[in-house]
C-alpha cells in the first residue's frame, strides 16, 4: 500500500530538521505494509522566493491531495515585510484543508527533568495534550479595523465549530485518563458562555468521560503550579496559542514537542511546535526530536503504525537520556550526529 506524504521544509532549520525527521521515519517503516512517497513542495518564506507567494496553488493542490503533511518551520526577518509574509500562507493552508483541531501533546522526559524551569517534583510525570480550535475565532473575525486611533478584532465561534472541537478533546480523552478541561473566560465574554453551554451538552455523548471548566487566567497559574493535573485541554483558538506555548516550556526547551492539525475527513498535517530559528540555520545544531516527534505522530493518528511511532519515540528518549543532546539541551551533539544515533538504535 502506498501513502503520498507532502513535505513542506519551509525556512531557517526547517530543510535541516526536516531531512533528519524524514530520514529516521524512513529507516522506521521500511519493513512495514505501507510504502511512502515523499514530495517536496515549497512553502513559506522559500516559497515567496521562488515563486512569489507562500502558498503556491500547486503546493497547496498537493497537499490537497496528499495522505499526510510534514511542514518544518516558516518564517524569518527576510520576509516581515513581504507583501504576503509565510505566515499568511500558514493560515491559508489551514484554512484551505478545514484544519480546525490542533493537537500538541506535552510530555516531559525524565531526561529533560533538569533543564525545565520549573522544580523537578512538581513537573515530573508532566503528561498531557492540549487541543486548540485552530480555524475561527479572533485570528478570522470580521469585522476587524486598525485606525490611527481606534482597533478592534472580532471574536466570533458558530456552534458546530464548538461541537467539533469539543468532541475531538473527548476522543482524544477516551483513549486516555478520561477527563477534558474545557478552558474559557465565561464569566466576562459572550464566546465563552457559547462555548460552556456547547461543551456541556457535548460531555453528554461521553459518559465515560469527566467534563470540568476553568477560566483562562486560572489556568495558565495551574499549567505552572500542578501540571501534573492536567489529562485533555481544549479551548478556544486565542487562549489555545497562549496556553500550549506557555506549557511547551515544561520540558525546557521547543525542539522536542511535536503537533498534529486535523481536520474532519480530509489530510492532517504534522509539524514542529517552534519557529524557524534564522540565528542557527545552516549551523547544524538545531535540535531535530520536535520534527521526528512530529514524523512519529503522524504514523500513530493518520495512518494507526503504533509499533513504528513507539519504535521512534523509544530511540530518542533513550538517546537523550544516554546524554546525546544538542546544544539547546546543553549538549554537543550536531543535528546530523544525532540523526545518526537515532538511526543506529532503530538497526
Amino acid at each position: 500500500m502506498k501513502k503520498k506524504i507532502v513535505v513542506l521544509a519551509g525556512d531557517g532549520i526547517g530543510p535541516e530538521i526536516m531531512t533528519s525527521g524524514v530520514t529516521i521515519l524512513k529507516k522506521a517503516v521500511e519493513n512495514s505494509e505501507i510504502a511512502f512517497e515523499f514530495e517536496a513542495h515549497p512553502f513559506g518564506g522559500a516559497a515567496i522566493d521562488a515563486k512569489g507567494e507562500p502558498l503556491p496553488e500547486e503546493t497547496l493542490t498537493a497537499c490537497q491531495q496528499a495522505d499526510a503533511i510534514l511542514l518544518g518551520a516558516i518564517g524569518g526577518p527576510k520576509w516581515e515585510h513581504a507583501a504576503q509574509t509565510p505566515e499568511q500562507g500558514l493560515l491559508a493552508l489551514r484554512k484551505a484543508l478545514h484544519l480546525f483541531a490542533n493537537i500538541r501533546p506535552i510530555s516531559v522526559p525524565n531526561a529533560l527533568l533538569p533543564l525545565s524551569p520549573v522544580k523537578e517534583q512538581i513537573v515530573k510525570g508532566t503528561d498531557f495534550v492540549v487541543v486548540r480550535e485552530l480555524t475561527s475565532g479572533i485570528y478570522f473575525g470580521e469585522p476587524r479595523h486598525l485606525g490611527e486611533a481606534e482597533a478592534y478584532d472580532t471574536n466570533r465561534y458558530q456552534e458546530d465549530e464548538i461541537r467539533r472541537i469539543i468532541r475531538k478533546a473527548f476522543e482524544i480523552a477516551q483513549d486516555r485518563r478520561k477527563h477534558v478541561l474545557s478552558v474559557d473566560k465565561a464569566n466576562v465574554l459572550a464566546t465563552s458562555k457559547l462555548w460552556r453551554k456547547i461543551a456541556e451538552e457535548v460531555a453528554q455523548e461521553f459518559p465515560d468521560c469527566t467534563l470540568e471548566h476553568q477560566y483562562v487566567d486560572s489556568a495558565a497559574m495551574r499549567i505552572v503550579q500542578n501540571p501534573t493535573a492536567f489529562d485533555v485541554i481544549v479551548t478556544e483558538n486565542l487562549f489555545g496559542d497562549i496556553l500550549s506555548d506557555e506549557a511547551s516550556v515544561l520540558p525546557g526547551t521547543l525542539g522536542v514537542l511535536p503537533s498534529a492539525s486535523h481536520s474532519e475527513s480530509g489530510v492532517s498535517l504534522y509539524e514542529p511546535i517552534h519557529g524557524s530559528a534564522p540565528d542557527i540555520a545552516g549551523k547544524n545544531i538545531a535540535n531535530p526530536v520536535s520534527m521526528i516527534l512530529s514524523a512519529s505522530l503522524m504514523l500513530r493518528q493518520s495512518f494507526n503504525m503504533n509499533d513504528e511511532a513507539d519504535r521512534i519515540e523509544n530511540a530518542c528518549f533513550e538517546a537523550m537520556e544516554e546524554g546525546i543532546l544538542t546544544k539547546d539541551l546543553g549538549g554537543e551533539t550536531t543535528t546530523t550526529a544525532f540523526t545518526e544515533a537515532i538511526l543506529e538504535k532503530l538497526k
